[in-house]
C-alpha cells in the first residue's frame, strides 16, 4: 500500500467529516477508513507522521489519546494534494 494513497484517504475522510481546526477526532477513528488487515501496518504510522510533518494535521492530546484535525491554514494545500 502506497503512503500517499493512505494520506489522501485520511485527508478525504477528515474533509468529508468537516474536521477542521477546533473539531478533532481520535487517531483510531481515522484508521477506520482503511481495511482491517492494514490498520496495524507500519506504513500507516508513516503516513500519519508524514501528514503531521507536512502540517496537514494538527494534533492534540485529549482523554489519553492523540486527536487530530485538519490544519485550517493549509486548506488550499490539502485540497490540491487530495486532487493530485
Amino acid at each position: 500500500m502506497d503512503k500517499t494513497f493512505i494520506m489522501k484517504r485520511f485527508l478525504r475522510k477528515l474533509i468529508n467529516l468537516n474536521i477542521w481546526g477546533g473539531r478533532h477526532t481520535e487517531l483510531t477513528n481515522l484508521k477506520k477508513c482503511l481495511p482491517k488487515h492494514l490498520r496495524g501496518e507500519k506504513v500507516i504510522e508513516g503516513a500519519i507522521k508524514e501528514s503531521i510533518r507536512n502540517g496537514f494535521f494538527s494534533t492534540k492530546q485529549s482523554t489519553g489519546e492523540i486527536h487530530v484535525s485538519l490544519n485550517s491554514e493549509k486548506q488550499q494545500e490539502i485540497y490540491s494534494f487530495v486532487k493530485e
